[in-house]
């Protein structure tokens, strides 16, 4: 863990945006990487948001289509993450991952990634 730097978090109201940076170190290419982002809302299990693949190919939880985009900028080897429309029920510690196997099963399973960032906080209030 601690691999992964991730930023951007912060507190907004309802209806507002936020975006979610991961920094990898020049070491580990994202381009090379699958990547996702996961969220641990307070009291509850990790839940899997969004994830890219080696092709650019991405997937989202349903409670988050057509509010949050992810992608990667490969020549600064950084993940992002654009959250949208946020709700109080998005507020939670937000954490990227990474996996270097060059294939993975479900996308936005936590079993499928060993590495992790360290997290940044987003709360949304009403």
């Amino acid at each position: 863990q601690g691999q992964l730097a991730e930023s951007g978090g912060g507190s907004v109201q309802a209806g507002g945006s936020l975006r979610l940076s991961c920094a990898a170190p020049k070491y580990a290419l994202i381009s090379h990487y699958f990547m996702a982002w996961f969220r641990q809302p307070p009291g509850k299990e990790r839940e899997g948001v969004a994830g890219i693949d080696i092709d650019g190919r991405t997937s989202y939880a349903d409670s988050v289509k057509g509010r949050f985009t992810i992608w990667r900028d490969n020549a600064k080897n950084t993940l992002y993450l654009q959250l949208n429309s946020l709700k109080p029920e998005d507020t939670a510690m937000y954490y990227c991952a990474a996996e270097s196997r060059l294939s993975i099963g479900y996308p936005l399973s936590l079993r499928e990634y060993n590495i992790w960032g360290q997290g940044t906080q987003v709360t949304v209030s009403s």
